[in-house]
């Protein structure tokens, strides 16, 4: 899911080039397919004008467009990097069911139906299904092969492609594919509400349309103007509030989250990871450590798919330092205040994104690429691991100490925590300076904002005498009480640079790189949820209670030299909605719900608040 398109530039003499290179190389057409239940699918189709020989095709099934629409309108560029247009390949581009100009009924990640028993059952793996087999029985010099890959949501369609897969789909790249809406991507983490991603995409995504329709006829998103976004949505207040002033009933999608807050059948049926089984791709699952939206969709596609399939089928991870699609977007060199030292996403196109798609699509090249590629940042290098997490790591708990100390030694108190207020008025924000739309680089910034707010207990180590590498999963175990009947909790990773550290050169953003608290891995957990996501529980005022959950993996050496920081806070301003600190429906809550709590944060024998974290050894 892509929530914010960055604005357009003038064009580069590059863009320029690509787009006379898939006018001069390229024909296109467009067909209506006709799926299983007799509902047509809309597909965009461009052909190699050489044909003096076969091609392979490569599909991308999108909601959000197969534009340009007309024979004689081009894209400017084909496939998701112009290696692949030179290379030579049939791009196919279909607008997925009820979306743009194909027919039936739009689902928001449409359940999977397992053992199908007559043809108006279908989903995503069979509209998927019909479309192969109609191409491969009726493009001209097809070579019979199929591979399909897409980014977010498009990366949701790519992983539905696999279940009872056509014979002719040989390879699949889920890019930090939409898995599961609940727990982990895009509208929920642990199942707090991301309020502004969900709200900025569902004022337009959400809004419906009457009958197939083009992009450039579709007029019908909801406008709001925010200059400030934490004071925006500070001042709309409770979640009915969006729906009173902004969305009506329009907006379907937004309707059902409100009236699904906990994990029902609602969205336990979206959850496509169960049914990745019996998988016969090739799969290439891509993924950004510092991807805002679907870093757990890359993560947990991978392994799901890995625990579900026999060893001998090619399941592949590849992990960057990387932004919502950064592999493809840039030359990867760079993100927020880090310079990686090399150009990351050039390195991905050349050399492992191309030569899988011409390996099992071309029979062309070997397939020497390892099961995990992992960039980790830090020490800023590619790794080739034979398994992701790797095997040689050993896991280690980093544990919360009295007076803002933080080491691998469990507390020796008795009677230790740290108390502050918590204020929904006043939340905590989840990025410094003033905003317009959520940044990128939120995932990645400077946390010194932060360290300076009484609502957020920082915890440090001494000065590292060597490097400390961490490759895989981080578990938060959080020892707390609240004066409140419910809380959320954000933990966070940092790696504290040296106060001498030496500023970029050049330093057009002016940054003061000593003493930079850079987050490494951020999640939120909301704690109603601690014993089950489908069954919420309140918290007894005043009871210590512990909370503990996954964050998502992390790739990344701390240098000698740095020290590693966690802090620990309720709330994450606008990015997540506030709780009310009160047990009650959330999405249903009044402004009025909203309660200060006093919060405590134990460090005692006890109550051994820590971070798990696993070391590269």
């Amino acid at each position: 899911m892509s929530v914010y398109a960055q604005p357009s530039a003038k064009k580069t003499q590059q863009e320029i080039d690509d787009s006379l290179y898939v006018r001069n190389n390229y024909t296109k057409m467009e067909k209506q397919i006709v799926m299983r239940d007799g509902k047509k699918l809309f597909c965009s189709i461009y052909m190699p004008v050489d044909q003096s020989k076969k091609y392979p095709i490569v599909m991308t099934r999108t909601p959000y467009t197969a534009a340009p629409y007309g024979g004689d309108k081009f894209k400017t560029t084909l496939g998701q990097n112009m290696l692949l247009a030179r290379e030579g390949f049939i791009f196919v581009y279909e607008d997925v069911r009820g979306r743009w100009m194909s027919e039936g009924e739009y689902v928001n990640v449409r359940p999977q139906i397992d053992n199908k028993t007559n043809n108006t059952q279908v989903d995503e793996s069979s509209d998927t299904y019909d479309t192969i087999d109609w191409l491969v029985k009726n493009l001209p010099n097809n070579n019979g092969k199929v591979g399909i890959e897409g980014i977010s949501y498009p990366g949701f369609y790519s992983t539905a492609s696999l279940p009872n897969a056509h014979p002719a789909l040989k390879a699949v790249s889920p890019q930090a594919p939409v898995t599961e809406w609940f727990i982990g991507d895009d509208f929920h983490h642990n199942g707090a509400f991301f309020q502004m991603d969900a709200f900025a995409f569902l004022t337009s995504f959400g809004v419906p349309r009457p009958k197939p329709i083009t992009n450039t006829e579709f007029k019908n998103g909801i406008k709001y103007i925010q200059h400030d976004n934490y004071k925006f949505y500070l001042e709309l207040g409770a979640l009915p509030n969006f729906k009173k002033k902004y969305l009506g009933d329009s907006v379907k999608f937004w309707n059902e989250m409100m009236d699904h807050p906990n994990y029902d059948a609602f969205w336990q049926g979206m959850n496509i990871q169960p049914h990745l089984k019996n998988i016969t791709p090739a799969v290439m699952t891509v993924g950004g450590f510092f991807d805002a939206e679907d870093c757990y969709g890359a993560l947990h596609t991978y392994q799901s798919l890995e625990k579900q399939n026999p060893q001998s089928h090619k399941n592949m991870l590849v992990m960057g330092p990387w932004f919502h699609g950064g592999w493809e977007r840039g030359d990867g060199e760079t993100f927020g205040d880090q310079n990686f030292g090399q150009k990351t996403s050039v390195w991905f196109r050349e050399n492992v994104e191309l030569p899988f798609f011409n390996y099992y699509l071309k029979d062309k090249g070997s397939m020497d690429l390892p099961e995990a590629t992992i960039f980790i940042t830090g020490q800023n290098q590619w790794h080739k691991f034979d398994t992701w997490p790797p095997k040689n790591t050993s896991e280690k708990n980093l544990y919360l100490q009295a007076n803002g100390k933080l080491s691998f030694t469990a507390p020796k108190a008795v009677k230790s925590f740290d108390e502050y207020v918590s204020d929904p008025a006043t939340p905590v924000p989840y990025q410094d300076g003033v905003q317009e739309k959520r940044t990128r680089e939120y995932m990645i910034d400077d946390q010194r904002f932060a360290s300076r707010r009484p609502d957020v207990k920082t915890y440090q180590t001494e000065v590292l005498t060597d490097d400390l590498t961490l490759t895989g999963p981080v578990m938060a175990d959080v020892f707390a009480s609240t004066t409140g009947t419910d809380a959320d909790f954000v933990v966070k990773l940092i790696d504290v640079f040296p106060e001498n550290f030496p500023n970029p050169v050049p330093n057009p953003k002016n940054v003061t790189l000593g003493g930079y608290q850079m987050l490494v891995r951020g999640e939120v957990f909301r704690g109603r949820f601690r014993k089950s996501f489908s069954k919420p529980e309140a918290f007894i005022p005043g009871k210590v209670t512990e909370v503990k959950y996954a964050l998502p993996d992390v790739a990344h050496t701390f240098k000698k030299g740095h020290r590693i920081m966690i802090q620990v806070q309720n709330s994450w301003f606008p990015l997540v909605d506030r709780n009310p600190q009160k047990f009650v429906d959330i999405y249903k809550a009044k402004d009025s719900d909203f309660q200060k709590a006093t919060i405590k944060i134990f460090h005692n024998v006890a109550a051994p608040s820590s971070v798990k974290v696993t070391v590269l050894n």
